[in-house]
């Protein structure tokens, strides 16, 4: 939802990487911004109203961003897409930095305009492991934004690292930074930077969406 430049920027990303697209202003002169080699859906209307959602595919997303100019919109949409249509993969665009603890207890990933970048949403926006956040230059070892799911938590960062071979590096957690310890339990909303070698990638994520192993 939202066609300037943060919007289209990010529908052409996702295009380029094979995903299909549907985009959604209230003004269709935005759409121009997508430039004539985009091939995805375009709608006009309000992005979260859930007709409007319905007939830009909800029903069959992946995932749902909300950047467009206004951080009630942004987080409206944000909450229908996740509370009405089942979209886990939801990020908003937050002008207001103040307010993302809230958002983040709501578990939308919130993203704020001092440190916003496209690229940042697309991680958010892509399965796991399909973007690392940093790859060494030697294509050794890569960090990873992994958002944690339901099977994991409640469950201690060390049991995590323990059964994937990854290290936690740092968790941002309702919009500040920590470093974990042995004790340290993860909370919905958590956002994890894991470290990982490469070829060890795959694993990784596998034991992160199977969820932990009976003790």
């Amino acid at each position: 939802m939202g066609c300037g430049r943060v919007g289209s920027t990010l529908a052409r990303s996702l295009e380029d990487r094979n995903h299909t697209v549907s985009v959604i202003d209230t003004n269709a002169d935005s759409f121009r911004r997508l430039g004539p080699g985009f091939n995805g859906t375009k709608v006009i209307g309000v992005g979260f109203d859930q007709d409007v959602l319905q007939e830009a595919g909800i029903a069959k997303a992946d995932a749902f961003a909300a950047v467009s100019s206004g951080d009630n919109s942004n987080i409206i949409a944000a909450r229908v897409a996740r509370e009405s249509f089942g979209i886990q993969r939801v990020v908003a665009r937050i002008y207001d930095p103040g307010r993302a603890e809230v958002y983040q207890r709501l578990g939308i990933t919130t993203v704020a305009t001092v440190k916003w970048t496209a690229d940042q949403v697309l991680r958010r926006l892509l399965p796991a492991g399909a973007e690392p956040d940093f790859r060494d230059p030697s294509g050794t070892i890569r960090v990873d934004a992994i958002v944690v799911n339901e099977a994991w938590t409640g469950e201690r960062t060390i049991k995590f690292q323990s059964e994937s071979g990854a290290r936690i590096a740092w968790i941002d957690r309702l919009g500040e930074g920590m470093i974990p310890d042995r004790d340290t339990v993860m909370q919905e909303g958590d956002i994890l930077h894991v470290v990982m070698r490469e070829e060890n990638n795959q694993q990784v994520f596998d034991v992160f969406e199977k969820g932990p192993e009976d003790d």
